[in-house]
């Protein structure tokens, strides 16, 4: 399997409130207008210097966002910015589980409002909605069902047929009354809109009394200088293609390969959100 991943006056009430819970069903419009003030664009810098679009949103306690390990697993410098353009620094990170891709960050987030965690688990062909940054289009917006209720790799996911491109990852999967059922993990890259979520209450396991573990920071001297959002390359790619505890380095992906010569396999290389496949036999090593 080939994975990709995938960063009024009632309105005025919800606002008003820490931590907002909807109750009636609402219109897309009005479900993004209530949400929309909790939800963050995450600009990452990684160790290597490059730099990636994400998402992450305002749960579980007041200065913590949500968003996807993946995003952030090789980070050196995350910043957050906000519907309204403002941008906070992302200090660092307090808890993680990277074999359910997910993560708490630690953020200046003032009196904004949290999104609630959805109690249960969804129906199978229940209605949702991500907001996210398809391409590094920031805050948008999409929708579609739970098409199945999976588990892959001894982790339980929620397949959906909303569509899902690079920059979409860490963002908020939500149901019609505003809560976050889960949160944006990875999509099949060979398969048309069949992406995966990690539960919501699945949040619920990571401990948010934590200390927060700073970035090791920037490089001494270095100055940032993004380029054009058009050339960012925006995939953050899981920290495994195919399993979430993937190699992380060429040495341990020519390990990986070792040990399976003979095979044939399919490699596919993501590049600014292009994709190249070279299908081959792994060569056995030649005889002493």
């Amino acid at each position: 399997m080939i994975r990709n991943t995938i960063y009024a006056t009632s309105v005025s009430a919800v606002l008003a409130l820490s931590c907002f819970s909807l109750h009636a069903e609402l219109k897309p419009e009005d479900l993004y207008s209530a949400v929309s003030p909790s939800i963050v664009t995450l600009e990452v810098e990684n160790i290597a210097g490059k730099h990636f679009v994400a998402n992450a949103f305002l749960a579980v306690e007041k200065g913590l966002a949500v968003t996807a390990w993946h995003v952030v697993h090789d980070a050196r410098r995350v910043q957050a910015r906000f519907a309204d353009n403002q941008v906070v620094t992302v200090a660092g990170l307090v808890d993680k589980d990277e074999n359910l891709d997910l993560a708490l960050l630690s953020l200046e987030s003032g009196a904004r409002p949290r999104i609630k965690l959805a109690s249960g688990t969804p129906r199978i062909g229940s209605r949702v909605y991500l907001v996210g940054s398809p391409r590094g289009l920031d805050f948008s917006m999409s929708e579609g069902l739970i098409s199945q209720i999976r588990t892959l790799d001894g982790v339980r996911y929620y397949q959906l047929s909303c569509p899902m491109s690079p920059g979409d990852s860490g963002g908020p999967v939500l149901n019609d009354r505003g809560e976050v059922i889960g949160v944006v993990s990875w999509r099949k890259a060979d398969a048309e809109n069949v992406g995966f979520a990690v539960p919501g209450p699945q949040i619920r396991q990571m401990n948010a009394a934590l200390a927060t573990k700073r970035w090791p920071g920037a490089a001494p001297g270095f100055v940032p200088s993004p380029p054009p959002l058009e050339t960012t390359p925006l995939v953050r790619a899981p920290v495994g293609a195919g399993a979430h505890n993937a190699p992380d380095t060429f040495g341990d992906f020519q390990n990986f390969l070792a040990k399976r010569a003979g095979q044939r396999v399919t490699v596919v290389v993501s590049e600014y959100g292009k994709e190249t496949r070279f299908n081959f036999e792994i060569p056995r090593p030649a005889a002493k």
